[in-house]
């Protein structure tokens, strides 16, 4: 997949396209069933299959005090595009120019002039342009003006009941429940960041950990353990997880990712992992000793194995 970083980098003879606009914050289900039509019309007609896309929330700019916290950091969403099967990802700067850029200018610019859109594909609830102004019904209009189709498509809704939505996916996260957020992301939660020195208490228990930098991408579950996997340079690992501040201890840092790599002993430290999230298993409690913690951490080590060893639902 070609990364193009602003219209200045979309070269002059690119090709005619078949284009998907939005936030794409986490490349759910909903996001998927958008980029599937997408692929499916331009395999049909030889087009590009081009996904326009912004490097931060539009809320970050424009009301940063009600801005959600975004399920994927750029790269992320880079890569979790990439494995759709899309020809590029036009990559724009939700600056203070693009903000006040007309409904028409922005599709004429952007979608008729760089990407020489045919196909443009979007869910019903889409808006674009300066103040939201643009939406399906004018993006339908402008397209029978420069000559491209429109195709709508529905919401996903897997219970009949909510559509998948990047909001849901975050209240499940922030629950725990990543197992639901699973099926609604259609990928496994994940972060991804540096492995960094901590207190080394897990190895003093002989549980040692990889503790992942609180700079990390990607939004963090609920506190807890939980059962998943370290994915470092390509190669996973089973592993049992822990969020928080670790209450058996005083002075641990709040929202820490601490990720014990079940049966082998390897160096992590300084290396880029990713830590990915498949069933909660307990709460983070206070234990009265170390024995008992020890004993608890084998358990969970009991249960991670359990969990990652059972077929998918």
């Amino acid at each position: 997949m070609a990364v193009l970083n602003g219209v200045d980098a979309v070269p002059a003879d690119w090709p005619a396209s078949a284009v998907s606009i939005g936030k794409f914050d986490g490349v759910h289900a909903g996001h998927r069933a958008v980029i599937n039509e997408l692929r499916t019309l331009a395999r049909r007609e030889g087009l590009a299959a081009v996904v326009v896309t912004f490097d931060r929330h539009p809320l970050a700019l424009l009301n940063p005090e009600k801005c959600p916290t975004e399920l994927v950091s750029v790269q992320q969403k880079l890569d979790l595009l990439a494995e759709t099967g899309i020809d590029a990802t036009l990559m724009l700067a939700f600056d203070t120019a693009l903000s006040s850029l007309p409904p028409e200018d922005f599709v004429r610019d952007i979608l008729v002039n760089t990407l020489h859109a045919r196909h443009v594909s979007v869910g019903r609830d889409f808006r674009f342009g300066a103040r939201g102004l643009g939406d399906a019904d004018l993006l339908t209009a402008l397209g029978r003006q420069y000559g491209f189709d429109v195709r709508l498509i529905d919401d996903v809704m897997p219970h009949g009941e909510r559509r998948v939505s990047s909001t849901w996916i975050r209240e499940l996260l922030a629950a725990g429940d990543v197992r639901s957020a699973t099926r609604l992301l259609g990928h496994t939660p994940t972060v991804r960041g540096e492995v960094v020195h901590g207190a080394a208490r897990g190895r003093e228990l002989g549980f040692p950990t990889a503790n992942l930098s609180p700079h990390s991408e990607g939004l963090v579950p609920a506190d807890g353990v939980y059962a998943g996997w370290l994915t470092d340079d390509g190669k996973r690992y089973p592993a049992a997880i822990s969020i928080g501040n670790n209450p058996t201890f005083d002075g641990v840092p709040q929202k820490q990712v601490e990720a014990y790599v079940l049966d082998q002993d390897i160096d992590l430290y300084d290396h880029v992992v990713e830590v990915s999230f498949v069933e909660h298993i307990r709460g983070m409690v206070a234990f009265t000793g170390i024995d008992s913690l020890i004993e608890q951490i084998e358990d969970d080590v009991v249960k991670t194995r359990a969990i990652l060893h059972r077929p998918l639902d």
